[in-house]
């Protein structure tokens, strides 16, 4: 009995030394750039650039993620689930086949043109089979020891009255935002299967919150030459994002779901906000597997996850650009784009508008297309691909293997409202941040 209550304090102060230091650890790898090799970024971004830099460890390694993405569902028997399923495996085989012919050099001309299948594989696909485990590496920090806990309690008082989800949605929001789409998606389907989400919170949080991680983020901002602006950038998106759930929430089709059997739950007896966050953290670390195995767990769902996307973006991508460059589809969809890239006064607002609206088929497909553009329309599209959340060649198909019941044309017509708000929302702010001297 002695001994535990003089151990009792101890474990307490390891628990919020353990806490404080991952904090430090994950904030300082995500949003602390500094200068190294005469390049100024955040730590993930640098590791990923310095792998990239060993050209045949880095091929070979993307190579790998490639062939096992490719291949992983014919194993699994995944691709007979669902026709999208069936769908999603042949471009995944195409990008296989694209890669082996890119680094065959037997392709066509046309397609290996620089701005072709060499610019989806070197810029996208290297950077995304790269930084994507690297960076799920870092989030075992936000993640694993207790500050997503806290941030989660700590944000639940604004929760209902913002985005109309449960208090302990603060959590699941968090985790997709700073994790992944997959990830958030997963634990908002088993909070739903729970009963503690209806299916209109179970919308909001799956159609809202679970967008791209931020190790996509970087990939994004490199492509459309952001970084110098990274913490910037990041947060607006974030800002941004979310302004624009909170609107989806209250209008159709979200609003006219069903809403019964959500539910919040209070705060403990006894402890205020503060105490409450800090006993949901300290708990969290205390109970937090050993740092070791948290790593390999989440560099094993980061290499699944970069598996899964590098070959549908040669395939998918390819097929973006050819439409784009070669047919009207975009441009007719960008018709509806149109008055609010004018609106913004954005360079060449036609161009601006059909590029938007390839991030449909795939969120990258913006920044492609915009790599070369201005300013404020680089600032767009960056945040736009983002808080947009939804797109065909990933995001839609995994709400659709969850067992929440949003069809095809709802999830169309909520990307189609994100996307209008996301372009008016940042393009107004590009052009303060423009005349304020904030983006440069």
């Amino acid at each position: 009995m002695e001994r535990e209550q003089v151990m009792a304090p101890s474990t307490g102060a390891g628990a919020a030394f353990k806490l404080i230091l991952t904090a430090i650890l994950g904030i300082g790898s995500f949003f602390v750039p500094f200068e190294w090799g005469g390049k100024s970024t955040i730590l993930v971004d640098h590791l990923a650039s310095q792998l990239v830099a060993q050209r045949t460890l880095a091929v070979s390694l993307v190579m790998g993620l490639i062939i096992y993405g490719a291949c992983a569902p014919l194993w699994n028997g995944r691709w007979r689930a669902r026709p999208i399923d069936r769908v999603l495996t042949l471009f995944k085989l195409l990008g296989l086949g694209l890669a082996l012919v890119y680094l065959s050099g037997v392709g066509p001309a046309w397609l290996m043109a620089p701005g072709s299948l060499p610019f989806l594989f070197d810029k996208l696909a290297m950077t995304v089979g790269l930084i994507v485990p690297i960076g799920a590496l870092a989030l075992t920090f936000l993640l694993g020891f207790g500050l997503l806990e806290l941030i989660g309690v700590l944000l639940q008082p604004i929760m209902r009255p913002l985005w109309r989800t449960p208090g302990h949605s603060a959590i699941d929001a968090v985790a997709s935002f700073v994790g992944s789409y997959s990830v958030g998606l997963l634990i908002t389907n088993r909070v739903y299967l729970a009963g503690k989400y209806s299916l209109r919170e179970a919308a909001i949080i799956a159609t809202g919150f679970s967008t791209v991680s931020a190790a996509f983020m970087i990939i994004v901002a490199k492509t459309l030459d952001l970084m110098p602006h990274w913490n910037f950038y990041f947060w607006s998106t974030l800002v941004i994002t979310f302004l624009i759930t909170a609107i989806t929430a209250r209008i159709p089709p979200i609003s006219r779901l069903d809403d019964e059997g959500g539910e919040d739950e209070p705060l403990p007896a006894g402890m205020n906000r503060w105490q409450a966050g800090m006993a949901a953290g300290l708990s969290q670390s205390r109970q937090a597997p050993a740092i070791w195995r948290q790593l390999l767990d989440n560099l094993r769902d980061g290499v699944q996850m970069a598996a899964a996307v590098v070959p549908s973006i040669l395939s998918v991508g390819l097929m973006g650009l050819l439409l784009a460059n070669h047919t009207p589809l975009f441009d007719v969809i960008g018709w509806i784009f149109l008055p609010f890239t004018w609106l913004m006064d954005m360079n060449e607002p036609m161009v601006a508008a059909s590029s938007l609206a390839a991030g449909l088929a795939e969120m990258f497909l913006p920044a492609i297309l915009l790599k070369d553009a201005d300013l404020l329309v680089r600032f767009v599209a960056a945040v736009v691909s983002v808080s947009s959340v939804l797109f065909l060649s990933a995001s839609i198909p995994c709400i659709l293997a969850t067992r929440i019941p949003l069809g095809v044309g709802q999830l169309l017509v909520i990307w189609l409202i994100r996307t209008l708000l996301g372009l008016l929302l940042a393009g107004g702010l590009g052009k303060v941040a423009i005349a304020l001297g904030w983006l440069a």
